[in-house]
């Protein structure tokens, strides 16, 4: 079924959606989500009265659910969450509105979500798949399936460029994760396709057959980039590329992929070099090909460093120096990035990030400030934000603002580790030592070895 507009509903369900929008701005939750539910059942491909419907249940819900609340409501729940279960492969509608009762009385279940996702999916409504994966990608993070799912799924309603920042962020926490990297690659693929042919085909400007050469060649380099690459085969790439270029010149995917293998190969001078072209093209706005001439460029002077003498005298001194300069110029190319796109809360997250490091404590508040309104560095940015509160002994609104993070993460991750840790620390720091030991002993009982809790809570014990 494809997704409706809702001029496209009759009239008499256009007049409850007016009045469920009425009710919603005098804060009349329950009738708002009665009148729009009725509405979905009738019509479950409507997604602007879905999104209304999903605001007021978050709205209700005071934007979290308490532990009280899913005690309360888990009884209701689990019914509903085994009848949509039921459902879902042979009545997918029946499943998706199952679902949103359960989302009635707690709008951030995971299980219906997840139900949600899989009944859209069968009923071909896309954005409402989408806003499901977007509320679970947000609330787990690092849940790396969903994370995957959420930056496919926006790549197929065309976001290819947010989905591989997405990822992109997902691999520098999993950096080792080989199926996070092939996400990435694929993600890659299906941008350099959309660039390159269908665009000019809707202009009247390509062929069926220009597609398929450039989507043969996009495989083709993908593939090739898959292959583990002994120096042998890197360099077979490498010279095999470079006579392609002497033939094909203007192809910018060659040149691209080349680029790649020479900074692997710490052949920065080249790699930069290529870049420099590519940002001459049409491709010189592209975020991943600035994010990539960045990259380079860091790898380059940590090349630099690690090729200093270590017998030195004064090695420590380089060494220093090298890494303030290094420093000085992501921040320089971070706030030329914000510049650009100054409402990607990522990249402000990236700049408070690196302004803290460079002891710029007020600036790094401002930028951790509106990185929290991006649902997938919010807890992060409120992590950045403490620091920075701590920094400056402002110890209370540091341990308000991690309180509040920790209010948001259910899940013991490492993350919530990292949040608790820092708390306690805070609250020590303040003289509060016994409230500090209860933090400590919170990631001792299911972390032993993390950080030195271990040595805190014996210490502790051994005093008493």
């Amino acid at each position: 079924m494809a997704e409706k507009t809702l001029m496209e509903l009759p009239r008499e369900l256009r007049a409850l959606v007016t009045k469920g929008r009425e009710a919603a701005t005098r804060d009349n939750f329950d009738y708002a989500i009665t009148l729009f539910s009725q509405v979905l059942h009738k019509e479950p491909a409507c997604f602007e009265v879905r999104k209304a419907l999903r605001n007021v249940q978050l709205n209700k819900a005071g934007g979290r659910t308490t532990f009280f609340k899913k005690m309360f409501t888990g009884a209701t729940t689990s019914p509903l969450l085994a009848k949509a279960q039921m459902a879902v492969r042979n009545n997918p509608a029946e499943a998706l509105y199952l679902a949103e009762q359960m989302l009635d009385a707690d709008p951030y279940n995971a299980h219906a979500h997840r139900l949600i996702v899989e009944a859209s999916e069968s009923l071909e409504l896309p954005q409402t798949r989408l806003m499901s994966l977007e509320l679970l990608a947000r609330n787990s993070p690092k849940d790396k399936a969903i994370v995957i799912q959420f930056g496919n799924a926006l790549a197929d309603s065309g976001q290819t460029t947010r989905a591989e920042s997405l990822l992109s962020d997902l691999s520098r926490q999993f950096p080792t994760d080989a199926e996070i990297s092939q996400a990435l690659k694929n993600l890659s693929a299906r941008r350099t396709l959309n660039e390159g042919g269908y665009e000019n085909l809707a202009d009247g400007k390509g062929s069926y057959r220009d597609i398929l050469k450039d989507a043969e060649e996009a495989l083709e380099l993908e593939q090739e980039k898959r292959v583990a690459r002994p120096e042998d085969v890197s360099a077979r790439l490498i010279s095999e590329y470079e006579q392609r270029l002497k033939t094909e010149p203007d192809n910018l995917k060659v040149q691209r992929s080349l680029a790649e293998l020479y900074t692997q190969k710490n052949r920065f001078d080249e790699a930069l070099e290529l870049y420099e072209r590519l940002r001459l093209t049409e491709q010189g706005t592209d975020p991943a090909l600035i994010r990539a001439i960045t990259d380079t460029k860091v790898r380059w002077l940590d090349h630099q460093v690690s090729q200093l003498d270590a017998t030195a005298p004064d090695h420590a001194e380089q060494a220093a120096r090298m890494a303030a300069e290094k420093l000085e110029f992501q921040l320089t190319e971070a706030r030329k990035r914000v510049e650009q796109l100054p409402t990607d809360l990522a990249l402000r997250f990236e700049l408070g990030t690196l302004l803290f490091q460079a002891g710029h404590v007020s600036e790094a508040i401002q930028e951790f400030q509106k990185a929290q309104g991006n649902p997938h560095k919010r807890i992060a940015a409120m992590s950045g934000l403490a620091r920075c509160f701590a920094q400056r002994k402002m110890y209370d609104l540091a341990a308000r603002t991690l309180q509040n993070a920790l209010k948001e993460k259910p899940a013991m991750d490492e993350e919530k580790k990292d949040l608790i840790y820092l708390l306690g620390d805070v609250l020590d720091k303040t003289g509060k030592k016994d409230e500090a030991i209860e933090q400590f002993k919170l990631i001792y009982e299911v972390d032993i070895g993390y950080r030195d809790v271990a040595a805190k809570v014996d210490a502790y014990y051994a005093a008493q």
